[in-house]
This record gives structure tokens, sequence and C-alpha cells, in this order.
């Protein structure tokens, strides 16, 4: 049974600091890109950041760089997102997601969610 299992979550206030951890299991995610989502309040689900399966490239959505980093453990199935300088605008619920991309076609996981809350 895969599973994904966020944790980290928190209220913090404006200027801190959170990490979220993402442990993948059930089957080898070496070739998964992983990723965060995240929800706000009353608003859709939306990409945060993204790391390929080596670790070697990342990407993030414009509101978060600079602030934000992701990062994969050596084994592959976990992945981290360091939040730093974290503004209310970030309270949402984070998700993370892994996917693989074959050829034409794709599928992925997604956690339960973990809540992060930031208060002015």
């Amino acid at each position: 049974q895969v599973q994904l299992v966020e944790s980290g979550g928190g209220l913090v206030q404006a200027g801190g600091s959170l990490r979220l951890s993402c442990a993948a299991s059930g089957r080898t995610f070496s070739n998964y890109v992983m990723g965060w989502f995240r929800q706000p309040p009353g608003k859709e689900r939306e990409f945060v950041a993204a790391i390929t399966s080596s670790g070697g490239s990342t990407h993030y959505t414009d509101s978060v760089k600079d602030r934000f980093t992701i990062s994969r453990g050596d084994a592959k199935n976990t992945v981290y997102l360091q939040m730093n300088s974290l503004k209310p605008e970030d309270t949402a619920v984070y998700y993370c997601n892994a996917i693989f991309h074959g050829v034409g076609y794709s599928h992925d996981y997604w956690g339960q969610g973990t809540q992060v809350t930031v208060s002015s």
C-alpha cells in the first residue's frame, strides 16, 4: 500500500520558519518527481515546489522563491520543504505529491496534508 505521510506543520508567527517532511512508502520512489502543493482557505490547490528524481533540479512558484527550499533524502523516498520568512499568505494545507512520468502516461500519489498557519 502506497502512502505519503506529511509532518511538520503547525502555527508560526510571520517571519518564522517551519520544515515539512513527507515520507513515502509502499514502493520505490527513486524515479518519481516529488513536490509540494498547498490549498489556502477558500482557494484551489496550487503548486509550490518540485524536485526531480535525481534531486538535481528544483522548481518553485514565484511567491516562494528565495524563501522555501525543497530537498530529498538520500533514499529518495523522503522530501522536505524548508520554509523561511513565512508570511500570513502562506497559510494553507500543504500536500506532498509524487508523480511518475512514463511514455504517454503518468500517475501520482498524494498525502493527506498538513496544516500550516502563519499569524501576523
